[in-house]
């Protein structure tokens, strides 16, 4: 049984322990071949002593820029056990996104796909030294540079023992990138101790033991900070299998599923909403999946209900961010209720405050900002002292979401505070809109957002994206939502899409669209002024 002896450990250590009590067990899955521990940790010495080749030393910043695949699952934990941090890299990132990961972390060295190398070439680091290990998906050809080395080369070169390196749980181990939608990315410093106590912390939740190893379907990104810690590093804890896929792909998804009847399912709001669209959803064996767990973004009630009654399976969401490694809350698997984020996991403590002073807890029922803290919660963010004040505060990270909570301490996801709507002087919560559309069986995805209104200040418009086959109309949406919400709620405007902008783990990206539609309302209003 896992004991929270781990919440000691470094992360190389804890699989190096696994690895010694299960050399023998499956610890990869990819595209029909098999990893055993012992050969995992094997690659990750030769990967470590690779890089100290290289001259990487402790606390140097090496990147990771790679979909997902078992080379991924070495390089993070080779760079750790050489002492190194881990910058995560989105492998969509443009030559400018990848321009500031790679100078504000100053990283000495990155591990890339060959595909991505030609948005590499475009930043200016790429050719100032940059140390880069090239991975190939199958490895066949040498790349050609003088600071270039492929990662088959890398392993060949190096035997696999032990680095020594002198590592504690308080050292920084991850530079996990915020989303930046409303300026710069920050890097949250998440240490050894904040990984290694939420992978604990996960376990828990999903009650996973040694003796009992999940089959984890790993379709969430692992450069994601949900998919590395859901996904990759409580897996490796509880001595689990991952089983890879590159990316979701619906068909691809589902037959994995039939073919390799995985236990858990880590997935995002977006992909839970395809299954649901599939005519023959249950004919591929998701009864095999015990638990789904849903996170990243809000998972509108509608789709559990959907979903659960086509495949007989059970979602539980909870809830996290990129700061507190991420997860801070979870639904009890013996009593969830569907639209909450459930209660605090283990040794973690939670609050809604007065969103004007944040220091007056609300009382249930009562809207506030959630503050959380507990072992998972950053050192701070990388470089950026002034930001991390203003994030943590007390020993409590502020989360920036407007939370409430119940009499019985489940806490619920109004929505962001940058997100809020205020229409005639009233607070509208896009997510609580949302949830109503998603309510009416000709909508497959909805978004909310707030846009400039000359009389109201603000007014909610409403994109959806209609089921296949569907026709909506604007009218039909705007009745219904009055039959279910008061007046001040109702969206103004409605358009419909094919399709929504969404990040690589499947989050929509509100952000971006309402930017889209306040330049489509801004041209709008410059049309119609005479002046």
């Amino acid at each position: 049984m896992i004991t929270s002896e781990v919440l000691n450990q470094t992360l190389p250590q804890m699989l190096a322990e696994t690895c010694e009590r299960f050399p023998e067990r499956s610890a990869i899955y990819f595209k029909g071949q098999t990893r055993d521990y012992r050969s995992v940790q094997e690659d990750v010495y030769r990967f470590a002593a690779g890089l100290a080749a290289l001259g990487i030393a402790k606390g140097d910043r090496v990147a990771i820029m790679l979909p997902n695949c078992p080379q991924y699952v070495i390089a993070y934990y080779g760079i750790l056990s050489a002492g190194g941090i881990v910058v995560q890299v989105n492998p969509m990132s443009t030559a400018d996104e990848l321009d500031y990961y790679l100078g504000d972390s100053g990283a000495k060295a990155m591990v890339v796909f060959k595909q991505f190398l030609p948005t590499l070439a475009k930043t200016q680091l790429a050719g100032k030294g940059l140390k880069k290990i090239v991975v190939e998906l199958p490895p066949v050809t040498h790349e050609q540079s003088d600071h270039a080395v492929t990662y088959t080369e890398l392993l060949a070169s190096a035997q696999p023992e032990a680095p020594i390196v002198d590592l504690t749980p308080e050292d920084v181990a991850v530079l996990q990138y915020t989303g930046g939608t409303t300026g710069r990315s920050k890097g949250a410093m998440l240490t050894h101790r904040n990984l290694m106590a939420n992978a604990y912390q996960v376990l828990l939740m999903i009650g996973t033991d040694y003796q009992n190893p999940e089959r984890v379907l790993n379709v969430l990104p692992l450069f994601h900070v949900y998919g590395m810690t859901v996904g990759m590093n409580a897996a490796l804890l509880g001595g689990s299998q991952m089983i890879i896929l590159p990316r979701f792909d619906l068909m691809e998804t589902l037959e994995t599923i039939r073919q390799t009847r995985p236990t858990v399912f880590p997935g995002a709001p977006t992909m839970y909403v395809a299954i649901n669209s599939h005519p023959q959803v249950e004919e591929y064996g998701i009864s095999s999946i015990r638990l789904c767990i849903s996170g990243s973004a809000p998972l509108p009630v509608e789709v559990i209900k959907e979903f659960e009654a086509k495949t007989g399976g059970t979602i539980l969401e909870g809830y996290g961010l990129s700061e507190a490694s991420p997860g801070t809350h979870f639904n009890p698997m013996e009593r969830r209720k569907p639209g909450s984020i459930g209660k605090p996991l283990t040794f973690t403590e939670a609050k809604v405050v007065d969103l004007h002073d944040g220091t007056t807890e609300m009382p249930p029922g009562e809207a506030g900002e959630l503050i959380v803290r507990g072992p998972q919660v950053m050192k701070g963010y990388w470089n950026m002292p002034e930001e991390t004040e203003v994030a943590l505060r007390n020993g409590w990270l502020y989360t920036g979401d407007i939370a409430r909570t119940d009499e019985e301490g489940y806490f619920y996801i109004v929505d962001r505070k940058k997100d809020m709507i205020i229409a005639s002087g009233f607070n509208v919560y896009p997510r609580e809109v949302e949830e109503v559309l998603y309510q009416h069986p000709s909508v497959q995805e909805a978004v909310v957002v707030g846009v400039p209104d000359t009389y109201r200040g603000e007014t909610v418009h409403a994109i959806i994206v209609p089921r296949a086959d569907k026709v909506l109309t604007e009218e039909e949406i705007i009745a219904f939502c009055r039959e279910k919400m008061a007046a001040y709620k109702v969206p103004r405007h409605v358009e419909f899409r094919s399709s929504l902008p969404k990040t690589a783990v499947g989050k929509i990206l509100r952000r971006t669209v309402k930017d889209e539609v306040v330049k489509q309302y801004s041209s709008s209003m410059a049309k119609d002024d005479p002046a």
